[in-house]
């Protein structure tokens, strides 16, 4: 059998397993693995580095399917390559407890390198992967050794296209000349309701030449001599990223719902199923793979196995003619920190005079950047006012891939994505910055991060009403309560400088999603003795108490100064009370019963909470008779000062409060 027909086979192959497992499920998108299958078959068997028996191969390609309802697409490709996916389960497409769930999840099936499914939201965080791949091969020497010269290939449709986050991503990586990602376009011209004309007339060729990206058209991606055709001057580097756009029929091979919006977002139904089959020149059997297409890939598996060994020696002498950059590379990938990491950003704390958070943040910054190489980042244009700049450093640039600052632009979405494919590449804890109430932008990104449970740490500065004449447009009130709704992210909101170092402790070291709030007005910073009491871990504890306390006051961030404030004027009083700091609500509620029943004592109700954000949720901690005090409506425009006397935000304004609550 020819070469033109042997690929020819192999896609129809993927075509009908995909029909088939959507078939059984009676559920997902057969139309997008039916038409990419011949681009995507081309790719995995002649084109891309990879190895189904190390998957994790540091110099293997990565394989982005952005266009995540496709799922069955990867699916059948680690099937067929032996990724360690059984037919079984993908007879199991879509039900409980299977490895083929409905959109590709990371760490949950063996060769899905993203969590995708959100359009656009692939795109985005494989830029990240080249960035790091970039910045990874700079840093450790490996520029021009072939060892570290990864492509990113990206499946994305016009879906992805339409949503604004490949917009923002494109326009950074092609302003980085990002020349190793290969995006292929999957224009089909059909979306759920039907052609794209109805919503989707620009010319994407055009925005991408714009955007600096090199254009490839492939007028026919359903010819396998055109792909591949496509594919090998794509791998030909001019400088650029890459985007081929492939025309496909989705649907390819069925006879009566080929081009059509009816095999986008269901099955083909069982007499199309078998029309399909007999126009493809399969038997009726269910999940059928042609002994030939087994044979064929058996061989390639071979090669692909040489091809890694050659690496790997090669990767061996430069080990052994580099040992401190490969030291170095070990370092990253391992994301190592210093066992003393703590004790060295607790001595780097500026704590002589009140500073901002934001300020403690970006002194202790520093010290982590030196001690922590997987480390990098940047801010969403913001880097002088969230002080995420790291001093002395230079910029990642297309003449300068070892910089260690990144200008992001004016994208926070993108900036959040693509901090998760930095993350997901390897060898990189991920940070970006901007203003709290710009999270707004980034939470698909902090989400995505959570599930897939990336070592990602969010610098959000300017975190209250506090940002002052700026006024309710920038500043954020709810914005905390969403972060704390996100499962497996860790909000943590420092009261000083010394609670700033053990919060950057905690973050490079967690392994996963950490955001850090931050103010912009200075806060005093503790006494040694105060000091002394932090732990963060347990995301509560006691700063100050009376014996016999009967007035609890539970602060966080900026209010930590208030509680202690508020509880220096009613001591004056005779008021017998206990100031606990509370910086991470996810952290304390991971503790024991006993431990949280230490901090918060069930006896004492007489409980106050203070944050400059919406009362939601502190309930679980003041209890049916404690009083909540924060800001149920939008901020004003103002000096801070006069707007904390307005909204209640002083020790007499808290007391007066407590009194008329409190009764006494």
């Amino acid at each position: 059998m020819s070469e033109d027909k042997m690929m020819k086979l192999a896609a129809d192959t993927i075509r009908l397993l995909s029909a088939d497992a959507i078939q059984k499920a009676k559920s997902g998108h057969p139309g997008m693995p039916m038409g990419c299958a011949d681009y995507a078959f081309d790719l995995w068997f002649k084109h891309m580095k990879h190895n189904p028996k190390n998957p994790k191969w540091l110099g293997r390609d990565r394989f982005v399917l952005s266009a995540g309802h496709g799922s069955m697409l990867i699916y059948s490709l680690l099937h067929l390559f032996e990724y360690g996916l059984p037919m079984d389960e993908l007879k199991q497409f879509r039900q409980w407890g299977s490895l083929t769930p409905g959109h590709p999840e990371y760490g949950h099936t063996t060769g899905v390198e993203v969590t995708t499914g959100p359009l656009g939201t692939g795109f985005a965080s494989g830029v990240g992967m080249a960035v790091a791949s970039k910045y990874t091969a700079a840093v450790c020497g490996l520029e021009g050794t072939g060892l570290l010269d990864n492509k990113i290939y990206i499946i994305s449709g016009d879906g992805c296209m339409m949503e604004g986050i490949t917009h923002e991503a494109a326009s950074f990586a092609g302003h980085q000349k990002l020349d190793n990602i290969i995006v292929f376009y999957d224009s089909n011209q059909i979306s759920i309701e039907g052609s794209t004309s109805g919503a989707f007339t620009e010319d994407v060729a055009k925005r991408f030449e714009a955007y600096n990206w090199r254009v490839i058209k492939c007028a026919n991606a359903n010819d396998y001599a055109q792909v591949d055709k496509a594919l090998t001057a794509a791998k030909v580097s001019d400088g650029r990223p890459t985007i081929i756009v492939g025309c496909t029929q989705i649907g390819f091979g069925s006879p009566n719902k080929a081009g059509k919006a009816s095999s986008h977002g269901e099955p083909l139904g069982e007499e199309e199923l078998a029309a399909t089959k007999q126009a493809l020149g399969f038997p009726a059997d269910s999940f059928y793979v042609p002994a030939e297409v087994r044979d064929m890939i058996a061989k390639r598996l071979v090669e692909l196995e040489k091809e890694e060994a050659a690496w790997q020696a090669k990767f061996q002498k430069w080990v052994e003619a580099n040992p401190e950059k490969a030291a170095l590379l070990s370092k990253m990938m391992n994301r190592e920190t210093p066992k003393d990491l703590l004790q060295q950003l607790i001595a780097a704390a500026p704590v002589d005079k009140p500073v901002a958070t934001r300020a403690s943040s970006g002194t202790i910054l520093q010290k982590v950047s030196a001690l922590v190489p997987a480390l990098y980042g940047g801010s969403a244009d913001l880097a002088p006012s969230t002080k995420t700049d790291i001093k002395g450093a230079e910029w990642f640039s297309p003449e300068n891939r070892a910089g260690k600052n990144f200008h992001f632009g004016v994208r926070e979405m993108a900036m959040g994505f693509m901090c998760n494919g930095m993350a997901l590449f390897g060898a990189a804890i991920a940070y970006s910055s901007t203003f709290f109430v710009f999270s707004d932008f980034m939470k698909p990104a902090v989400r995505l991060a959570a599930l897939q449970k990336l070592p990602v740490v969010y610098v959000f500065t300017h975190d209250s009403f506090y940002v002052g004449e700026d006024g309710p447009t920038h500043e954020p009130i709810e914005q905390l309560a969403m972060l704390r709704t996100i499962p497996g992210v860790t909000v943590i909101r420092p009261a000083e400088a010394y609670e700033c170092a053990h919060a950057w402790n905690y973050a490079v070291t967690a392994g996963s999603p950490v955001a850090l709030i931050l103010t912009r007005q200075n806060l005093n910073p503790y006494t040694q003795e105060m000091a002394a009491k932090i732990d963060m871990t347990k995301g509560a504890y006691v700063v100050s108490e009376d014996a016999g306390f009967e007035y609890l006051l539970i602060g966080t961030g900026s209010e930590l100064n208030l509680a202690l404030d508020t509880a220096a004027e009613l001591r004056k009083a005779g008021k017998k009370v206990r100031v606990v700091s509370m910086p991470s609500w996810e952290l304390f509620l991971k503790q024991d019963k006993a431990y949280r029943d230490s901090v918060l004592p069930p006896s004492c109700k007489k409980r106050v909470s203070l944050e400059a954000g919406t009362t939601l949720g502190w309930e679980k901690f003041i209890g049916d008779e404690g009083l909540a005090i924060g800001m149920d409506h939008f901020g004003s425009s103002g000096p801070y000062k006069v707007l904390a006397e307005k909204f209640g935000f002083t020790a007499p304004a808290v007391i007066e409060k407590m009194k008329a609550h409190f009764k006494f």
